[in-house]
């Protein structure tokens, strides 16, 4: 197996530069693999909203982040490649506690890159989302 083109650590510095949201959420990124991305949503009432659960929307940089990491992973330092669709499903009430995001690379081509994004608490087998989605690649 290929080793991932970028580290960690520079594409959590790469996020805290280009994409602020990163920051607010404190979205951290926590492995880097060949094709994958791992990151950690801490529990916060930043992401909360009504009824305890973590918010729509916190999942979904979640999910986008993980995937772009694992297109990253592939590709190098990148800070042009952009998401052009990404689809996430609800699959039960995330628990108001730290989540984790496994995205994985499916498909990367010359313009374009798939992958899908695994979220869960505590239990990896207990999703709580999944999305698909895919990247556009600069030229």
């Amino acid at each position: 197996m290929d080793e991932p083109r970028i580290t960690a650590a520079e594409l959590s510095e790469l996020l805290r530069e280009t994409i602020p949201l990163t920051r607010l959420l404190d979205l951290r990124v926590t492995e880097i693999g060949w094709g994958t991305c791992t990151v950690l949503l801490p529990g916060s009432e930043t992401t909360l909203r009504a009824g305890g659960t973590v918010s729509g929307p916190a999942l979904f940089a979640m999910a986008d982040t993980a995937l772009y990491g694992a297109v990253l992973s592939r590709i190098g330092l990148e800070p042009l490649a952009v998401t052009s669709d990404l689809s996430l499903r609800f699959l039960r009430k995330p628990p108001p506690d730290d989540l984790h995001g496994v995205g994985t690379l499916i498909r990367l081509g010359r313009r374009q890159a798939v992958g899908e994004v695994r979220l869960f608490g505590a239990d990896p087998d207990q999703l709580v989302a999944h999305a698909t989605g895919t990247y556009s690649l600069p030229l």
